[in-house]
């Protein structure tokens, strides 16, 4: 599913270049649960946005479904992005003056899949059926990061990545939006790979990846 080969990313700074990611080699299967863990700095965030297509590396090869990726133009890149990936982010990006069915329905639009039946049908997964019509504000922290859950599956992506999808919520609200994470990988057969700096949440996965300057340092299974 994503294969990574030698992927340097570098940015400058000044006159120098600051190298953020110093070769990393990654391979996740199709359905895998990974979780990458590391440091502030160490560069989980920047190969996640590489992951994600979010930014293009200096050099290197990116495989995604087995279709190099790396060097696509921004266009190409925001096609394959709409179509195969689903973000959750750890601030929830809601706009507030949306519904959170509004908010899920706006996912779907920058993927270019409209379909109000499955936004509703994914906060229902989550959840929350019957509170489509509230705003972000009218939510509590838990119920916000469900609407981003159902954003990011609303389009039935292949691939779901999140970022510290538990980082500002309590220890209840994480414990089910992990419950959430984990039905949804096992009963769609997702691929989905979190950062996180909590080890009680990375065992929620089948596999964890340790990063430190930009390096890959180990893993193990859980």
């Amino acid at each position: 599913m994503i294969q990574l080969e030698n992927i340097v990313k570098t940015y400058p700074m000044g006159k120098s270049e600051l190298k953020v990611l110093q070769g990393v080699n990654l391979n996740i299967e199709k359905g895998e649960m990974v979780a990458i863990m590391g440091a502030s700095g160490s560069g989980k965030s920047t190969l996640l946005n590489m992951i994600g297509l979010l930014d293009r590396p200096t050099s290197g090869s990116y495989l995604l479904e087995g279709a190099e990726v790396a060097h696509l133009n921004a266009k190409s890149l925001a096609k394959v992005r709409g179509q195969k990936i689903g973000f959750i982010f750890q601030s929830f990006n809601l706009l507030p003056y949306l519904s959170a069915l509004k908010n899920v329905e706006l996912g779907q639009k920058y993927a270019r899949k409209p379909n109000v039946q499955a936004a509703k049908e994914a906060l229902e997964k989550v959840g929350l059926g019957g509170r489509m019509k509230h705003r972000p504000n009218e939510l509590s922290g838990g119920e916000q990061q469900r609407v981003a859950v159902a954003r990011a599956i609303a389009k039935n992506p292949p691939i779901i990545l999140a970022d510290e999808p538990t980082g500002n919520l309590d220890s209840k609200s994480s414990k089910e939006i992990m419950a959430i994470l984990t039905n949804l990988h096992v009963e769609q057969n997702i691929t989905l790979v979190m950062i996180t700096h909590d080890p009680n949440v990375a065992h929620y996965c089948q596999r964890i990846i340790y990063i430190q300057d930009g390096q890959i340092t180990g893993e193990e299974k859980s």
